[in-house]
């Protein structure tokens, strides 16, 4: 991994009695997503049956075994023969292309004025900014069918709310730091709501459940709301939706 990672990494923390944090990289980069997704591969060979979770995030990758089964510290040291034997996952990158029909709206997305005063920008143009580019999923988490996308352009980034909404409807479309997402379920959340898509993100019907897989590449595409309502999207204001 010469020349991909700052000094002192990769490096393995420990995670309690059964687990270990393998922190691959300092900084979040796309190109950081093959060698987490090999690295993914490589642990599960490695563990077998003793391996219990694979959680990877932008720069790191938690690995829960059980300690009934494993050793901690035998379990560090077939981390690290893994990490020494670790190339790049190429297809990775391959990922496929999803489009997500959204609504940016303020009466659904009530950040959407105050992102665009932060950033110096019209309404219009942080749509234009935030539907522009094509976002990777670096992770999955928090909630069944969450995607973890980005990079957000920089002059969107922004902070978490200072207190999370209890209540996030289903399908709303939001940013946090340089991360965008859509909530596939109504759970609680503390992201900056922009607007609403009308994909179905999670289904239990559906092949793997979640629409969105890691390394798929992702557009969110402006539609009005006419056309958001036709397909199936919900229009309620938030507020409104709290008390349904």
């Amino acid at each position: 991994m010469t020349g991909r990672v700052t000094a002192g990494l990769p490096r393995l923390e420990a995670a309690g009695l059964d687990a270990w944090m393998v922190r691959l990289f300092a900084t979040i980069d796309e190109a950081n997503l093959p060698w987490l997704t090999a690295l993914s591969r490589d642990c599960e060979a490695a563990f077998g049956e003793a391996l219990v979770d694979l959680v990877p995030s932008y720069t790191t990758l938690l690995v829960v075994f059980d300690p009934l089964r494993l050793d901690p510290e035998l379990a560090r040291r077939r981390l690290e023969a893994v990490l020494a034997g670790l190339t790049p996952d190429a297809d990775t990158m391959d990922g496929e292309i999803r489009e997500l029909p959204t609504w940016y709206d303020s009466s659904v997305g009530p950040e959407l004025g105050r992102l665009a005063e932060r950033a110096g920008m019209s309404v219009a143009e942080v749509i234009g900014c935030h539907s522009e580019p094509l976002y990777r999923v670096f992770a999955l988490g928090f909630a069944p069918g969450f995607a973890f996308m980005g990079l957000l352009d920089e002059r969107l980034e922004c902070p978490r709310l200072d207190t999370p909404r209890q209540r996030v409807p289903l399908g709303s479309v939001a940013v946090a730091g340089r991360q965008t997402a859509a909530y596939p379920a109504v759970t609680p959340g503390g992201w900056n709501l922009i607007g609403r898509t009308s994909a179905r993100l999670f289904d239990r019907d559906r092949e793997g459940f979640s629409l969105l897989r890691l390394g798929d590449r992702v557009r969110f595409v402006p539609v009005d709301r006419a056309t958001f309502e036709g397909q199936g999207g919900d229009t309620t204001p938030m507020g409104e939706e709290a008390g349904r």
